[in-house]
């Protein structure tokens, strides 16, 4: 055990004025959506956007707006989606814990339907086509969901399956209620989700793409590698793994990557290249 990695039992505030407490958690979420509206500033320069002029040109103010936006759509959706798709029973015989949000519980994919819900008003408050406001939005989310992993690591959230004392990152965390060596499945998802696909979607969206594409690109991407990572994280014990062994995350991502892939076929089909000018 001595050469195993120990989870290091980080201090989950990071600073305490008086009675106010401040959390890594909520500094991640900050970091989140600093990082959002300073690529959104960049993607501004990217096609087709920086040759939209007028009416349909994009500007910081909109970048603004789609962040205050998409927050809310990350608290409600990621609220709501948590109650609905991991404790349905429990919420409908309790329905004011929804509203109990210090206690924890958020759901990734029910944020994502929030978000995709401010898009749609966002959209259709500017009269532009969703999937533009969905292509501009797409390549500045991941880095967010890489400080997200990050918080829960911070919190020792979210462990890890048991893993092979052999393997050299292989770490305990004792809250687990056990003390035999886990994946940091934290860590995984922070490369994978969010660096790892930051890094590709960024690339891809950079050159002339279909309305639509990117988009597409980031429900295959975010689908697959978080279907990966689940197979590295410890399903949440009120559930365990479900039919075929999937976990409910994984299972949650299979209409992610087959939208993902619907959508790219459809745009490829039907939407032509951004006439350059």
């Amino acid at each position: 055990m001595a050469a195993m990695l120990m989870y290091p039992q980080i201090n989950p505030v990071a600073l305490q004025l008086g009675p106010l407490a401040i959390h890594w958690y909520g500094l991640t979420y900050l970091a989140a959506f600093g990082l959002f509206l300073w690529l959104g500033t960049r993607r501004l320069r990217h096609p087709p956007f920086n040759r939209m002029q007028g009416e349909t040109a994009w500007s910081r103010k909109d970048v603004e707006d789609i962040l205050f936006l998409g927050v809310l759509g990350v608290i409600v959706g990621g609220r709501l989606g948590y109650c609905l798709f991991y404790k349905p029973g429990f919420y409908l015989a309790n329905p004011l814990q929804v509203f109990a949000v210090w206690e924890g519980g958020m759901s990734f994919h029910g944020g994502l339907l929030g978000v995709v819900g401010a898009m749609l008003w966002f959209a259709h408050s500017r009269k532009r086509h969703w999937l533009q406001v969905a292509d501009f939005v797409a390549p500045c989310v991941p880095t967010g969901l890489a400080a997200g992993r990050l918080g829960n690591f911070i919190n020792g959230e979210l462990w890890g399956r048991f893993a092979s004392p052999d393997l050299a990152w292989a770490m305990v965390f004792p809250q687990s209620g056990s003390m035999q060596p886990r994946h940091p499945s934290q860590i995984y998802q922070f490369l994978l989700e969010g660096l790892l696909l930051f890094v590709l979607l960024w690339l891809y969206a950079r050159k002339e793409r279909r309305q639509g594409q990117v988009a597409a690109v980031f429900l295959l991407g975010y689908g697959a590698f978080r279907f990966i990572a689940e197979y590295f994280r410890e399903p949440d014990d009120y559930l365990g793994l479900l039919s075929l062994g999937m976990s409910m995350g994984q299972w949650l991502c299979v209409p992610m990557i087959v939208a993902g892939v619907a959508l790219w076929l459809w745009s490829e089909r039907t939407q032509p290249l951004p006439q350059k000018l």
